[in-house]
């Protein structure tokens, strides 16, 4: 295999793991893995790279890394796994299940409003540290007692954190397990994966650095130079916490580089997983996969309809994103997957995991060079395997 690039290639997807060993040129210290799965099966499996790149570890066939906002699609299955259940409900109130949510005019937002990022809790109006985040307690009692920061109903704004805690809260109130405990129960261990909400200590060794491209530290300084003075930050607060993180989510031993945060239960962003346990998920989601078939065809229908899309009340940058009931849905040109029935999460710095139910694919790209919005290296991968699936149909 070309470029260093280690792992298996099934005849007819080369072109695919070249154009992923491309993504490393003129990349010294980056570090990467790609896994797809077709109809079960996987045809590519590979990576490369430096999983440290100042201990000069490589990347390795085990190498897991933080795969940030993707986790909140794992807990988008979770919570479709509840709904196929009928142990929730996407359009009853969130106070069927955590009666204290209700507090400060929240009692008639919705299931199906919290995932879909229209809840109004987009940021907490306190500031935390990171001790803070640490604490279940501390950020569910928080989320209990906050007023909306705009009127339920007109608009959505993308939770960046707090939508861990909030549906993550839902489902322990459920389940009786922390969210991690039910990850694991239901999905990771019986697909016998390597993916984690709270990783164990005995893998923390195995865990990739994470590192933010030059680029990424000059927007985080650009912003903090263009804020006015007095003025609430509210998206720039969705990621922070009011402190908790830098803006760039990573600094050189803090953030999400922090053990502390690794092990801890932060599902809104602090998922930790193998690029091939991702594509195993996801591919579970919508077709036969080692065993098991997580979610049916009647709820991801469901669950991918257009309920929040456009101008944000907090507007990060354009272009947009859209989401479904919890998951993130094809949303060209902002985050343009397979086809235009694909569904997943993509995560900060240019993790993109998703399913296809179209081409029966389950695919997970994750990289520790962490890049902005735009960046080009899943997408060259996305779009290089949607020319070969269709080459093999014809």
């Amino acid at each position: 295999m070309t470029l260093g690039i280690t792992g298996i290639v099934e005849s007819g997807y080369e072109n695919v793991a070249e154009t992923f060993s491309r993504t490393f040129r003129n990349s010294p210290k980056m570090g990467a893995a790609l896994s797809v799965r077709v109809e079960g099966e996987t045809v590519l499996d590979v990576w490369g790279g430096c999983a440290d790149s100042h201990t000069e570890m490589a990347w390795s066939e085990d190498t897991s890394s933080v795969i940030f906002s993707s986790t909140k699609g794992l807990l988008a299955i979770l919570a479709c796994i509840l709904i196929e259940e009928q142990q929730l409900h996407f359009d009853s109130p969130v106070v069927r299940y955590w009666p204290e949510f209700g507090k400060s005019g929240k009692s008639e937002i919705t299931i199906r409003q919290l995932l879909s990022h229209q809840a109004g809790l987009s940021a907490p109006r306190e500031d935390f540290s990171f001790d803070d985040v640490l604490v279940w307690e501390t950020m569910v009692h928080c989320l209990e007692r906050q007023e909306p920061l705009w009127e339920i109903g007109s608009g959505h704004s993308y939770h960046a954190h707090t939508f861990g805690w909030l549906v993550g809260e839902v489902i322990r109130r459920i389940t009786g397990a922390s969210v991690g405990e039910y990850f694991r129960e239901r999905i990771s261990s019986p697909l016998g994966v390597e993916a984690w909400i709270g990783v164990p200590e005995s893998r923390l060794a195995s865990v990739a650095h994470l590192s933010n491209s030059d680029v990424r530290e000059e927007l985080a300084v650009s912003r903090l130079v263009a804020l006015r003075d007095g003025d609430p930050d509210w998206y720039g607060k969705s990621m922070t916490l009011g402190g908790a993180f830098p803006f760039t989510l990573v600094t050189h031993d803090g953030g999400f580089n922090d053990s502390r945060a690794q092990l801890a239960e932060i599902p809104g962003a602090g998922g930790i997983a193998t690029a091939r346990a991702l594509a195993t998920i996801w591919s579970s989601v919508v077709t036969r996969t080692e065993g098991m078939r997580l979610l049916s065809d009647d709820l991801i229908a469901g669950a991918t309809q257009v309920q929040s899309e456009g101008v944000q009340v907090f507007a990060g940058p354009p272009p947009y994103l859209r989401w479904g009931t919890g998951f993130q849905i094809d949303s060209p040109p902002a985050r343009k997957y397979l086809s235009s029935s694909s569904f997943g999460h993509d995560g900060s710095g240019g993790q993109v995991t998703f399913a296809d139910p179209a081409f029966k694919v389950g695919f997970c790209f994750l990289t520790n060079s962490l890049g902005v919005a735009g960046d080009w290296r899943a997408n060259s991968v996305i779009d290089e395997l949607r020319r070969s699936l269709l080459a093999r149909k014809c």
